[in-house]
């Protein structure tokens, strides 16, 4: 089968590794030039949080390892308050997971060099995609000359992105439920130099929380950290002169300023604006055989449950999974694939504006905490019969829907349990109190009892 992945990125290049590796001659098309000669960006990209679903794809085609050889494990939270000190929350205290810090850059050049490696998988950059005839299987491309050529496929990929050219022609040709959310918070990328990497706590995923914004930093292998800022769009505004920035940061992230350094947190603000963050849903993913979209092309979601890319590859999997069981022609393959994954996509997209709260808001409270160690008490006796949220979303394959109705069974018992256990404590104080009230013995002071009478 001709196969053509429109989209370089991540998700696109695994999918080429992964059918490549079947034996399908794929033809992956990129409109910007082969990462692999450039330089990244900086200020654009939001560091990556490797966890399970990522790595059960990366096993699948032979590169788990690989990838780890060059990622860094997190072992949990470093919570940094407005006075400085600091507090560790781990992720997984009973089983001891860990979620692994990788380079975006790193692992694109990986999966295109394996994909590369398959001679029967040919790598196009520099080629923008125009136009998607569904029904036949043909692109339109516009090649670095001006001109334009057409392509041929027995099946169209789609992993293009959030502003995906495959899902817009896709809609045009059949009916797609599409709904796409800009919130109005924004991301802007920093970094604290190497050598100021003895002052951070290793190992962890460090959050600067604040209610309504947060900061947080991940690990890089040189002894850098990406530091993440997100807040409202409108807060982006205010700071544009190096007092207003200075000042900001001197009052919400005081430790941050001598981690990143005034001049080049200074400098990062001028030279840079804020970027927007889109949660995206629709249904179905494809059109009869020939078209369907993954990744964020399907499903983009908001980063603070770390789960795009691991989705993403996810979709890699669950896909090459359907197209090569035997039961199932190409057409019955691409509709159950927007069956089954569609109530998971739209899960964790939910569950990631959830967890945008949490991290930036939440975990100050002692609420939480509490919550916390009653999660992993139960998580510890039970077994899998409650297994938490974030345990089951970043440590598990289970469904993201199966994740999130777990949330809600177990929201439901510990309210209940909370209920319950406040009318027996009343229950209690009225055994206690009323043969005193009733004898004249009241340890109530008089004048509540003659009021309350």
């Amino acid at each position: 089968m001709k196969i053509i992945i429109i989209g370089g990125g991540l998700v696109g290049s695994l999918a080429a590794v992964f059918l490549g590796q079947k034996g399908h001659e794929v033809h992956l098309y990129e409109y910007r030039q082969d990462p692999r000669g450039t330089t990244l960006n900086e200020g654009r990209s939001i560091n990556l949080a490797l966890s399970m679903r990522g790595r059960t794809a990366l096993r699948a085609v032979g590169l788990e390892k690989i990838v780890l050889q060059k990622a860094i494990p997190m072992d949990g939270r470093m919570i940094h308050k407005t006075d400085g000190t600091t507090s560790s929350i781990t992720y997984d205290p009973v089983l001891k997971n860990c979620i692994y810090s990788v380079g975006r850059k790193h692992l694109n050049e990986l999966l295109l060099d394996e994909a590369e490696n398959s001679p029967n998988v040919h790598l196009h950059f520099g080629k923008k995609l125009l136009k998607v005839n569904v029904s036949s299987g043909t692109i339109t491309l516009k090649v670095p000359d001006g001109a334009t050529e057409e392509v041929k496929g027995d099946l169209i990929i789609g992993a293009d992105g959030a502003h995906s050219a495959v899902r817009r022609d896709l809609m045009k040709a059949t009916p797609v439920t599409f709904s796409q959310t800009y919130i109005d918070h924004g991301y802007l990328e920093l970094s604290i130099p190497p050598e100021n990497n003895h002052m951070m706590a290793p190992n962890h995923l460090h959050i600067w929380p604040r209610g309504k914004f947060m900061m947080i930093a991940l690990p890089n292998l040189d002894g850098s950290w990406t530091v993440t800022l997100f807040m409202p769009l409108s807060s982006f505004t205010t700071l544009r002169a190096t007092k207003d920035i200075l000042g900001f940061f001197q009052t919400h992230f005081s430790d941050a300023v001598e981690l990143i350094g005034a001049d080049r947190l200074v400098r990062t603000f001028m030279a840079n604006e804020a970027s927007h963050l889109v949660s995206i849903k629709c249904s179905k993913y494809h059109y009869g055989s020939k078209v369907v979209i993954i990744g964020d092309a399907a499903h983009a979601m908001v980063p603070f449950f770390g789960q795009g890319m691991n989705a993403g590859f996810e979709d890699c999997t669950i896909l090459n999974d359907l197209l090569h069981n035997h039961d199932y022609s190409v057409n019955r393959a691409l509709e159950l694939f927007s069956i089954k994954r569609n109530p998971d996509a739209e899960a964790i997209c939910d569950l990631a504006m959830y967890n945008y709260i949490e991290m930036r808001d939440l975990v100050n409270r002692k609420s939480f905490i509490i919550r916390k160690t009653v999660d992993n008490m139960l998580y510890r006796i039970v077994g899998s019969k409650w297994v938490p949220l974030y345990q089951s979303v970043t440590f598990t394959n289970m469904n993201y829907n199966q994740c999130l109705k777990n949330k809600k069974r177990q929201d439901s018992v510990i309210r209940k349990a909370s209920l319950f256990a406040l009318a027996a404590g009343t229950v209690s104080v009225a055994v206690f109190l009323l043969p005193k009230i009733m004898t004249g013995h009241s340890p109530l002071p008089n004048d509540f009892c003659s009021a309350h009478g």
